[in-house]
């Protein structure tokens, strides 16, 4: 499915009024049930959506294992999956702002540490990320995307674009695990601020380095601390604000 559509508005600039064909992002409601049995309701872009439920479910540790085969995906006014599982889901401790099943499961995760070696220059880091920049290109089209991109400190392996940030993760965490590409000694790229369910995403997978362009809310920086991630905010031109575990970013 086409992730935008073009529509005429009228612009205006200055004192002239103008009618001009501008792009808009498609939003699409995404329906996943289990057994046929609804579960969970998003808002997304109608791309990788196989890779956006993977990274989901497993990420928010609903279910353990999954194969592409066991998703059956139907397009239209909405999308539906249905997924064919053995036994109850992992509900207990999901922790999401996103609408589930009329509820949201509010027990704390506790926080492991990251074990890992990875570290890169700061000046490798300000390179990578003008690569990410330019494969925004649903946000310079629209402004209405956020993207995230997973890179092992010297090139972007996978790049994924959403209207929801939460989204954008999940599908490069969907992506690589079905092409069995490893998380941990990587590096989160991101368009977007900086929230403790983005940090939380990271850890669960054992990334121990999260940059944006964006600002981290208190709480992200918190998680971030105990766990050992080293989060990178402000990222822009040659500006960078490391919040914590600096020890990662040589100069």
């Amino acid at each position: 499915m086409n992730p935008y559509i073009k529509r005429k508005i009228i612009k205006k600039q200055g004192a002239s009024f103008k009618e001009i064909e501008d792009y808009i992002a498609v939003e699409k409601r995404l329906n996943i049930s289990f057994n046929g049995k609804d579960f969970i309701s998003l808002y997304c872009t109608p791309l990788m959506i196989k890779e956006l439920v993977v990274g989901f479910l497993l990420t928010e540790g609903l279910i353990t294992e999954i194969r592409p085969e066991e998703l059956r995906i139907e397009y239209g006014e909405e999308i539906m999956v249905d997924i064919s599982i053995a036994g109850d889901l992992l509900t207990e401790g999901l922790i999401t702002s996103r609408y589930v099943s009329g509820a949201i499961f509010g027990k704390k995760r506790n926080f492991g540490k990251i074990k890992d070696n990875f570290s890169l220059k700061a000046e490798t880091l300000k390179i990578i990320f003008k690569e990410f920049n330019q494969r925004s290109e649903l946000f310079r089209l629209t402004g209405c995307f956020h993207g995230a991109a997973l890179s092992d400190g010297e090139r972007i392996l996978v790049f994924a674009e959403d209207i929801g940030r939460h989204n954008a993760v999940d599908k490069v965490i969907g992506y690589s695990i079905l092409e069995n590409i490893p998380l941990y000694n990587k590096l989160m790229l991101l368009s977007c601020r900086l929230s403790s369910e983005i940090v939380s995403k990271c850890l669960r997978w054992n990334i121990p380095v999260v940059a944006s362009r964006a600002a981290p809310t208190d709480l992200a920086i918190g998680i971030a601390e105990t766990s050992g991630i080293t989060v990178v905010g402000f990222l822009r031109d040659d500006r960078m604000n490391i919040y914590t575990n600096s020890q990662r970013i040589i100069q």
